[in-house]
């Protein structure tokens, strides 16, 4: 059982890139949308840039799995923490963005 977990362990990153070609299409397809009227986007494009240190982190992953780089683990951390970030100021602007809408 253990060698399914590593081995799944190693393919994750692959999973995980193919997964994000997904959303990245997705998001393309908004940004290329003829928008009608006021459309609030800056949270949107907010996350697509957090989506985008997510695709650089799973690269690094990949290639340290593979050995073709060596970066301590550690560096992930602060790809992640880059990403929360992101997430947060996004849901505050958009925050801002409804209250003085209905103000």
């Amino acid at each position: 059982m253990t060698e399914f977990l590593v081995a799944l362990g190693m393919i994750a990153p692959l999973y995980n890139l193919a997964f994000v070609l997904i959303a990245v299409y997705l998001f393309v397809k908004l940004f290329a949308t003829r928008q009608t009227g006021h459309v609030y986007l800056v949270p949107w494009k907010l996350i697509f840039a957090a989506l985008l240190v997510f695709v650089a982190e799973e690269v690094l992953t990949i290639l340290r799995v593979l050995d073709i780089i060596n970066i301590p683990i550690h560096i992930n951390g602060f790809f992640e923490l880059f990403m929360i970030v992101t997430f947060i100021y996004a849901l505050l602007t958009l925050k801002e963005h409804v209250k003085v809408r209905h103000l």
